[in-house]
């Protein structure tokens, strides 16, 4: 049984005179004002068939609030499980019955069932009812674009095929507990770590000594693997667990299959694998790989976004691979005339997003001012700009790298530590739904 809300605040409850004890306070009253969140929330936690008595959970109003939390603190599960029992003033933020202690196991199953999707929502909630309160304008938006980091080590090829083998000899070894029956296989575990380790360290004439060997383990790992599918198949009784095995087998075996084909492909024919063909990881497979400009290469996702006057995230979207910034300018205008039932009066982007097509089509739309920090062959009668407010609207346009800046600071946007795709745009929500709260806080009492 999961309350909406608590019934009833306790007569303890209080925020310490602390400013982050006033910053809370500001926050609880903010998220008082906006009780339809709870609403969207509570289609994550919808479940049928679940009985009305027993104990009751963390409410849905305290498991957004525990999210906020770690998001505003910067802390693990773990940390955010000792502050929610030490201090009285985050319990009385999060909103906990007396003697409710969470741990870091429950707050990390809670807060991981909120989505991606849920979370974008009640951010496009928030803004879309503060523009129509007056309290934030869109008319003047600047965009650009960053990247934030999956939560994978620089990948390597020898890396990721000691890790398929590691993980298919290791579900080969939990097959009697999981599926009931019994697989006896030669494990390859130790000498593909050795072996990995070793091309690790080695010069380039041992590597291609070294990684045949690697290859004969990984394709010895394989074939076991299929046959241990057929016997879980054949032998196991319950169908349940056997197709949950089976099914996380496939997935890490056809992964592993790909890092087998971009090795051979890399190392043995001398051919540059494009990116969009690579995978870097295992286990966050979604990962693409981003170079901007000539900087070192990025592993996680680009991510396109726009900010109003007062700094406020108006626009983002977590793009697949690693397209180019001409063709990210338009969707952030369609998306604000979407969102907000408005156009901007004036659009200021870096160079990159620079073209005579998005000028044309951004006028056609009824945008007046179409500016980008470097024209590339766009002068400032196409533009709809004077030379004063070229100048004027290249220097408002630096203040996103302070908000970008601030997201991946004081908001842990830098890199994604949440499993998967979902979990990895969860956490990106999450950051800049914390970043608005706050920043509205803030401002109101400026």
């Amino acid at each position: 049984m999961r309350e909406t809300r608590n019934a009833q605040a306790s007569i303890f409850d209080f925020y310490c005179k602390h400013e982050q004890g006033v910053l809370l306070k500001s926050l609880s009253d903010l998220l008082d004002e906006h009780s339809c969140i709870l609403n969207l929330i509570e289609q994550n936690f919808d479940k049928p068939n679940v009985a009305h008595t027993g104990a009751c959970g963390l409410s849905l109003e305290s498991i957004f609030r525990c999210m906020l939390l770690k998001k505003i603190l910067k802390v693990s599960y773990r940390k955010l499980a000792f502050h929610l029992c030490d201090s009285p003033t985050f319990r009385c933020f999060a909103r906990l019955r007396e003697g409710q202690t969470p741990g870091h196991s429950t707050l990390q199953a809670t807060i991981r069932r909120v989505s991606p999707q849920t979370i974008e929502r009640i951010n496009q909630l928030l803004m879309a009812q503060w523009v129509v309160q007056d309290k934030l304008s869109i008319d003047t938006l600047r965009i650009d674009s960053t990247v934030v980091q999956s939560n994978i080590l620089s990948p390597r090829d020898s890396q990721l095929l000691d890790d398929g083998v590691r993980v298919l000899s290791r579900l080969m070894a939990q097959s009697r507990q999981r599926t009931g029956v019994k697989l006896r296989f030669c494990d390859q575990r130790k000498r593909s770590k050795s072996l990995a380790f070793r091309l690790f360290h080695a010069k380039k004439t041992e590597k291609e000594a070294l990684y045949p060997t690697l290859l004969r383990c990984v394709g010895t790992t394989l074939r076991q693997i299929g046959k241990a599918c057929d016997k879980v198949k054949l032998e196991a009784c319950d169908a349940q667990p056997v197709t949950a095995w089976i099914q996380e087998v496939q997935h890490y075996r056809s992964l592993l299959l790909r890092v087998v084909d971009q090795t051979q492909r890399r190392v043995f024919n001398d051919e540059k694998v494009p990116a969009a063909e690579k995978i870097v990881s295992l286990f966050e497979p979604h990962t693409d790989i981003i170079v901007k400009g000539q900087r070192d290469v990025m592993y996680g996702h680009k991510i396109n976004l726009a900010t109003q006057r007062d700094g406020f995230v108006t626009y983002l979207n977590i793009e697949h691979g690693n397209p180019s910034d001409k063709i990210l300018y338009l969707p952030v205008l369609e998306a604000c005339h979407e969102d907000y039932g408005q156009l901007p009066v004036a659009t200021v982007a870096d160079g990159g997003y620079a073209s005579q097509a998005n000028v044309e089509q951004a006028r056609t739309s009824g945008v007046k001012q179409s500016v980008f920090n470097k024209p590339v062959g766009l002068g400032l009668h196409q533009m709809g700009v004077k030379r004063k407010t070229f100048e004027s609207l290249k220097k408002f346009r630096a203040g996103i790298e302070g908000n970008i800046s601030e997201l991946k600071r004081a908001f842990d946007m830098a890199k994604a530590t949440w499993k998967g795709h979902e979990g990895f745009k969860a956490y990106v929500w999450s950051s800049v739904l914390s970043y608005n709260l706050i920043r509205m806080i803030r401002f109101s009492s400026a």
